[in-house]
């Protein structure tokens, strides 16, 4: 796989309740993928970029909201997320790796 590729495939983690509560009880981090982006890929880019292990990649399409605006309904984009699990004592610290 290319490595320029991979690295621009994760676009942002996703920071929420329930991704919290995954990361804590499950050992889970939600990344925003690229819309393109293939399991095996991602699991190469977590891999390279925070060099941790992987052991399984689950992803999800989001629809994205229809949202009322004053010329009328507006859309906001589709996008991917990225269920990410780590191996046992493996973890992913955000804030070091700015």
């Amino acid at each position: 796989m290319n490595q320029e590729r991979l690295l621009t495939l994760i676009k942002r983690p996703v920071i929420t309740e329930k991704a919290a509560i995954a990361a804590e009880v499950a050992n889970q981090y939600v990344f925003r993928v690229d819309g393109s982006a293939t399991k095996p890929e991602i699991k190469a880019a977590v891999e390279a970029v925070f060099e941790v292990t992987v052991e399984s990649v689950r992803v999800l399409n989001t629809k994205g909201k229809t949202k009322r605006t004053k010329t009328g309904l507006g859309k906001r984009s589709d996008w991917k997320k990225a269920y990410v699990k780590l191996a046992t004592g493996q973890q992913i610290d955000y804030t070091a790796t700015v």
